[in-house]
């Protein structure tokens, strides 16, 4: 007799309630399912298939291709689960504060058990496109749209000079990030993330010229 899937308990990220609806449980179980499936298998991408999540998440393999069109969008959501709220900027007052929480909060994640997934996620993409492009679009461009508000605030502020190309800046700050977590050429540490984003943000703040530095 073969033996059943496990199917996957409410986390953290989703706990179990008793107002919430059906169809919600069922949505953070496929999630849920997906994330570990990740954390079990080093080609998680490869190996993953819908019935598989289907079966651990104790649904139906139509109710998974209700909300996702194929696996590459549910991973990237997956991946997001639970890791959107963590990557709220705050609003301080200060743009270098703001920047430096929100990083600090990346790279938590980066080095978490998430990071695995990332990691599979940018090294499949390569040669599965339709993947990088999920995660890129569910993940990436929602995550760089809220920075770039960030940065809006701090033009308003007078922290940056309404001249700033944003684009451009966003890419200097959070390449180095990617970089590090890729090649590992260097630890990603609290650290280093303070030092970075305040050398990257330094070198486009007003200058005070009654004093000759930046604010």
């Amino acid at each position: 007799m073969a033996s059943k899937k496990p199917t996957v308990q409410p986390s953290a990220d989703c706990p179990r309630t008793l107002g919430r609806p059906r169809s919600e449980r069922a949505r953070c179980a496929i999630l849920n399912s997906t994330l570990k499936f990740f954390e079990s298998r080093q080609n998680g991408y490869i190996d993953l298939t819908i019935e598989e999540v289907a079966a651990r998440a104790a649904v139906g393999k139509a109710t998974v291709y209700r909300w996702w069109p194929n696996k590459a969008a549910l991973v990237a959501d997956a991946f997001a689960f639970g890791a959107t709220q963590k990557l709220h900027f705050p609003d301080t007052g200060s743009l270098v504060n703001d920047v430096t929480q929100q990083m600090q909060q990346l790279v938590k994640i980066l080095r978490g058990r998430r990071g695995h997934v990332v990691s599979v996620i940018l090294g499949a993409g390569q040669s599965e496109p339709m993947l990088l492009t999920a995660f890129r679009e569910r993940f990436i461009m929602p995550r760089r749209a809220e920075a770039t508000g960030t940065m809006q605030r701090g033009v308003a502020r007078g922290e940056l000079p309404a001249s700033v190309d944003i684009d451009h800046l966003l890419d200097a700050l959070y390449g180095p990030i990617y970089f590090r977590f890729l090649i590992r050429h260097k630890e990603l540490t609290p650290q280093f993330v303070e030092s970075h984003c305040r050398l990257v943000l330094q070198r486009v703040l007003p200058v005070d010229k009654s004093r000759g530095k930046n604010h």
